[in-house]
């Protein structure tokens, strides 16, 4: 896709550059006042034939959200990015984006639409050049679009013409030597945009009653029901996500590397929404897929995440799930069809074997319950130099398999000359593996009959086989990030950003940190993301960036 193309799929910039080289030659807007467009409006404009779209809202109670989050360098930061934004585009084309846009611009939905393979195109060296854009914008105020439009024909550096197609006028729009774009207004409502003239042609074909994207099967109701979020401010469908994800496939430069078996996995999910909202914890982004039930029932496992209750408050990322072993299995009987990562499994199998391990049997066999990982902040011992060390807590069914698996990464550990040798710690029998003066690098033992941990540094197995008296899941960090999220679950990832950015800058593991990025990761409290399955067809993930409340 050219560079030119790619500007259209930039959300900021789509409504400002775009729209100022394209609308220069509309005609005037009859009417009064129009609304917000609706995802499902401006789909009835897009050809049925396009792989996904996307839809920005303008609504500026959503974006006003925003504004309760943040430091106060994290707001200036953002109001000089918008300000240099808008002085480059007054330099560039004498449009404000305040005064001249936000007034009559609505919803902007851009759409990806495959290029007819029959018309000639020069495609950038390296990138196969396969996709057309087309953006329509709604137009909320006629009046303000039309002064708009009057300010646009006095430029003198803007180059404009006209063609009729199917009784709807298409202008070409170029400022200067730039590249042209082209424009239709239709039914006074909305803007089609795109930069090739074929595409406005399929938007009136599909105005004059061509099949549309809010018709295509499956579409209709992702843009009607739209996704679950508080003041949406974008939202993205693909309706066949099996055909988009076939067509990139088809034109990647490593398409020939690319299994047929691959492909047929990928397929098995039919449908997918995503979208990014405002709410009162911070940024929430959502993807919803309709997938085949056989997926779910290979791969999904619910966690209680009962083991999240040992991690102690210094815990500052954590990981959690279960089913590692059905997982890998699933993983293992997928990967039969795919010679190349097949042979990499074999291969990792024959290299272990030479050091007396099963691949699957040792090392992911025994793996059937729980599990949780988590990097604990700690300066005491071998620890001392970065700050954190971590802990693998694993719930199993088969104990003595778990202890077969152990005592053999003893051995192997007792060849590379370290000694390995048992501990008490807090009533709890502890093998630890030792490095001639420096202290332990790992530790391993068990907290109950089923659930093993291991330690990477002396510290931590301390933390982990004494229980805290402060856990993590009672931090107020760790409960504003994960106890949003939907329960049942499959796990957890989480990110304290505040106790990491801290912990990295004062270990000068970042160098230098430029203001910008400072102000940016000070807004932020942490991360979180959690997968889900509501029924036995529908996978939801869905990922918080915790924001901090706006700082005076």
């Amino acid at each position: 896709m050219s560079a030119k193309k790619s500007n259209l799929l930039v959300p900021v910039l789509a409504t400002g550059v775009v729209v100022a080289s394209g609308v220069a030659a509309y005609f005037y807007f009859r009417g009064g006042f129009g609304d917000g467009a609706s995802p499902l409006a401006s789909a009835k404009i897009v050809p049925d034939e396009a792989l996904m779209a996307s839809f920005i809202s303008t609504d500026s109670q959503a974006w006003s959200q925003l504004e309760k989050f943040g430091t106060k360098e994290a707001r200036d930061l953002v109001t000089k990015s918008l300000q240099d934004l808008n002085k480059q585009t007054l330099t560039e084309s004498n449009i404000d984006l305040e005064k001249d846009l936000k007034p009559w611009v609505g919803g902007v939905m851009v759409a990806i639409l495959p290029l007819n393979p029959v018309k000639p195109i020069q495609a950038t060296p390296g990138m196969p050049e396969s996709f057309d854009v087309l953006a329509v914008v709604k137009i909320k105020d006629k009046i303000s679009a039309f002064n708009f439009i009057k300010k646009l024909k006095a430029q003198k550096n803007l180059k404009t013409q006209e063609t009729d197609y199917k009784g709807l006028k298409i202008t070409q729009s170029s400022q200067g030597a730039g590249e042209p774009t082209y424009s239709t207004v239709i039914n006074n409502d909305y803007v089609a945009i795109a930069p090739t003239k074929q595409a406005i042609e399929k938007a009136i074909d599909t105005v004059k009653g061509e099949p549309s994207f809010a018709s295509k099967q499956g579409a209709n109701s992702l843009l009607a029901k739209g996704i679950d979020l508080k003041n949406t401010l974008a939202q993205v469908y693909l309706p066949d996500y099996g055909t988009v994800v076939e067509q990139l496939i088809k034109n990647s430069p490593d398409a020939a590397q690319i299994p047929p078996e691959a492909l047929a996995q990928l397929k098995q999910v039919r449908s997918v929404i995503a979208g990014i909202g405002v709410d009162e914890a911070g940024l929430r982004m959502k993807a919803v897929a309709d997938v085949d039930p056989q997926l779910l029932k290979n791969q999904y496992q619910t966690s209680s995440g009962k083991l999240l209750e040992i991690f102690p408050a210094d815990t500052i990322a954590l990981v959690s799930g279960a089913g590692i072993s059905k997982s890998w299995n699933a993983f293992s009987e997928q990967v039969k069809t795919i010679p190349q990562i097949n042979l990499g499994l074999d291969l990792a199998r024959v290299q272990l074997k030479n050091y007396n391990l099963d691949l699957d049997k040792d090392i992911f066999g025994w793996m059937d319950g729980e599990f949780a990982f988590g990097a604990i902040a700690s300066e005491q011992g071998m620890l001392a130099p970065v700050g954190f060390g971590g802990a693998l807590i694993i719930t199993t069914s088969d104990r003595p398999a778990a202890e077969t698996a152990l005592s053999k990464l003893d051995n192997l550990a007792k060849t590379a000359f370290i000694s390995v040798a048992p501990r008490e710690v807090g009533g709890k029998a502890v093998t630890e593996w030792q490095v001639p003066n420096q202290g332990a690098l790992l530790g391993h033992g068990w907290l109950d009959n089923n659930t093993v941990f291991v330690a990477f540094g002396g510290p931590i197995s301390d933390a982990i086989a004494n229980k805290p008296s402060q856990l993590l899941n009672n931090s107020d960090t760790f409960k504003s990030v994960i106890n949003s999220f939907p329960k049942p679950n499959s796990g957890y990832f989480y990110l304290d950003v505040e106790k990491t950015f801290t912990l990295v800058t004062n270990k000068g593991q970042l160098g230098y940190v430029p203001p910008e990025t400072k102000a940016v990761l000070d807004s932020i409290r942490g991360i979180g993301m959690s997968a889900s399955n509501p029924n036995d067809s529908t996978s939801q993930i869905e990922m918080l960036l915790a924001l901090k409340q706006s700082q005076p």
